[in-house]
Order: C-alpha cells, then sequence, then structure tokens
C-alpha cells in the first residue's frame, strides 16, 4: 500500500569513503519505483560521464545536480 508524504525530506551524506552516492541513489531509486519525485545535489562531481548520472537521466522522477570539476581533484588541493 502506498503511503502518501505530506512533507519532503532532506537527508545528507558527508565523510571520507565510499557510499555516500550509492546511498543517495538507491533511496532516490526506491522512491521513483513508488511514484514519488527525489532531487540529488552532488558537490565535488561533476560531468555526465558518470554512469549514475547518465542513467538517472532517463528516468524523469530523479532530478541531480552536479556542482564541482569535471576532473579528478587530488586530496588537499583546490
Amino acid at each position: 500500500m502506498k503511503q502518501e508524504t505530506r512533507q519532503g525530506l532532506v537527508q545528507i551524506y558527508t565523510g571520507n569513503g565510499k557510499g555516500k552516492s550509492t546511498a543517495a541513489f538507491g533511496l532516490a531509486l526506491r522512491a521513483a519505483g513508488c511514484g514519488m519525485h527525489t532531487a540529488i545535489v552532488q558537490f565535488m562531481k561533476k560531468g555526465e560521464w558518470y554512469g549514475e548520472i547518465s542513467a538517472f537521466a532517463r528516468l524523469p522522477e530523479v532530478a541531480v545536480y552536479s556542482f564541482g570539476s569535471d576532473k579528478f581533484l587530488k586530496k588537499g588541493t583546490p
């Protein structure tokens, strides 16, 4: 049974290591499967060549906004 959401939720994933994008995209995929709309905002990661970006471009329920450099950044350099 689909439960109707009356209030939007914000989740923030931070920290070192892997898993932040995976968690966010996984939750967005589950929400889209239930007919909900989501937005993902990424910082420090930009480029349409990422697989997750091109995959979610085909899913109208999920909007992805990416900000940052489209090149690999070395830790400790701006």
